[in-house]
């Protein structure tokens, strides 16, 4: 739990307005505000000769004067767009969207093994957000090779997956109440304590978000009984396309995000329903290079500063630009590791440049070797080279049978009706023939 904000008092405005006009202090209100820091951070910024509620007062006025306000129902948010908000928006903006280095940011060849990975990371993460315990590597094999899972965590992560894909084929679609109950749908599918939750809005209000270790409630949602009217100014929110005022699409995506947490109209399953709706539509409004980031990876690696983004917000008079700042700044960690990993993927392009030298295999089948060469114990199937590479599964049939012709793969018998392809015995002695010839 957060400590609350001083209120503004009458007698500190004007104080309040002298310092917020006084330049001496215009690096520490850019300090601030570029993070966007709450008050139990700010007070510990106040100069000396400068009370701190004082300070808090002059940010509280400064934040004030560039302001939004939305209403849904009875409640009345507000947000203010800061100059680092606008430079990581403008950045976005030149690399997100449109069609403009696409192709340098991503080789066209490699676009569907790499957007396979990202939607695997981003749903394994989003599911432990929620309590999914399980190792990416497992997750990771269970979705590459359609395996049945065996409980809850699996699940969840199975359903994440599937979400992820139907929302990259319905990208278009107007969101409506029946679009959000599809989505939890699939989202909590064999996850609920009773199925007849699944898709379905809450009727109660036996529903609190808590503090795991104090037992502290954190956030109480709205009355179920008012439900329905918020949900629907929130899909006339997401569909609207006027522009007064003008809510940057990225901005207004997170705000989505934002709203459906804090209305909580599902009985569980509300954190990854929304943060799929951000998915689905910053798709929707053109940013191509959503599908290759794993938002939810970082936010799993920050997650107490995403509750207290959500915190911050409900405790600053429902200031939405906590939670704007946070997201903006994940995305951005989000874009950079995904400029690694694609330095890294081209670097061992380069490893196993040894291995396309062999006239005989393709470019999949270059890497599988490259996967045995390094981890020997690997076994293959149909349906995982088809979900790695994105091909169909005669084409990674084709590919596995290629590879036991000129004998670097063999046969395994996995059961009476799957079959499985390793390493042959012969692996390293035929590979030193065909790298040397």
């Amino acid at each position: 739990m957060i400590e609350s904000t001083p209120k503004l008092q009458k007698n500190d405005i004007l104080s309040a307005f002298k310092l917020f006009k006084d330049q001496k202090y215009k690096d520490l209100f850019t300090k601030i505000d570029d993070n966007y820091l709450y008050w139990d951070k700010v007070k510990y910024l106040s100069p000396n000769d400068i009370k701190p509620k004082i300070l808090w007062s002059a940010v509280k006025i400064k934040r004030s004067m560039n302001v939004i306000n939305l209403e849904f129902d009875k409640y009345v948010f507000h947000f203010t767009i800061t100059g680092r908000m606008q430079a990581l928006l403008h950045e976005f903006d030149m690399n997100f969207g449109g069609n403009l280095g696409a192709e340098s940011i991503i080789p066209d060849k490699d676009r569907k093994q790499y957007l396979v990975s990202s939607i695997m990371e981003e749903a394994i993460a989003s599911s432990q957000m929620e309590g999914a315990s399980t190792t990416r590597k497992i997750a990771k094999e269970i979705l590459r090779q359609q395996k049945n899972p065996v409980n809850k965590s699996q699940q969840m992560i199975v359903n994440n997956y599937a979400t992820i894909r139907y929302l990259l084929d319905h990208k278009t679609e107007t969101m409506t109440l029946d679009y959000l109950k599809k989505i939890h749908q699939l989202i909590s599918s064999k996850t609920l304590d009773n199925p007849e939750n699944e898709g379905k809005f809450r009727n109660d209000n036996n529903i609190y978000v808590m503090d795991n270790i104090t037992g502290e409630i954190a956030h109480t949602p709205p009355d179920a009984s008012n439900l329905s009217e918020l949900l629907k100014e929130l899909c006339d929110f997401a569909n609207d396309e006027s522009d007064s005022p003008f809510i940057h699409p990225i901005v207004k995506g997170i705000i989505i995000h934002f709203m459906l947490a804090f209305f909580h109209p599902f009985v569980d399953g509300n954190g990854r329903t929304s943060r799929a709706l951000v998915y689905w539509y910053l798709l929707k409004k053109g940013y191509w290079l959503t599908e290759y980031l794993s938002i939810s990876r970082i936010i799993c690696r920050s997650k107490s500063q995403y509750e207290k983004a959500f915190l911050y917000t409900e405790n600053d008079d429902l200031d939405l630009s906590y939670f704007i700042n946070y997201n903006l700044v994940v995305m951005k960690k989000a874009y950079e590791e995904l400029k690694m990993y694609l330095q890294k993927k081209m670097r061992e392009q380069k490893e196993f440049f040894t291995f396309r030298k062999i006239t005989e295999i393709n470019e999949r089948q270059a890497q599988i070797i490259k996967i045995l060469n390094e981890r020997p114990t690997s076994i293959f199937t149909v349906k995982e080279l088809t979900n790695r590479f994105g091909v169909t599964s005669k084409t990674a049939r084709t590919d596995l049978q290629g590879l036991v012709t000129i004998g670097l793969m063999a046969k395994s018998p996995m059961n009476k009706r799957k079959v499985g392809y390793i390493r042959s015995e012969k692996f390293d002695e035929e590979l030193q023939k065909l790298t040397n010839e």
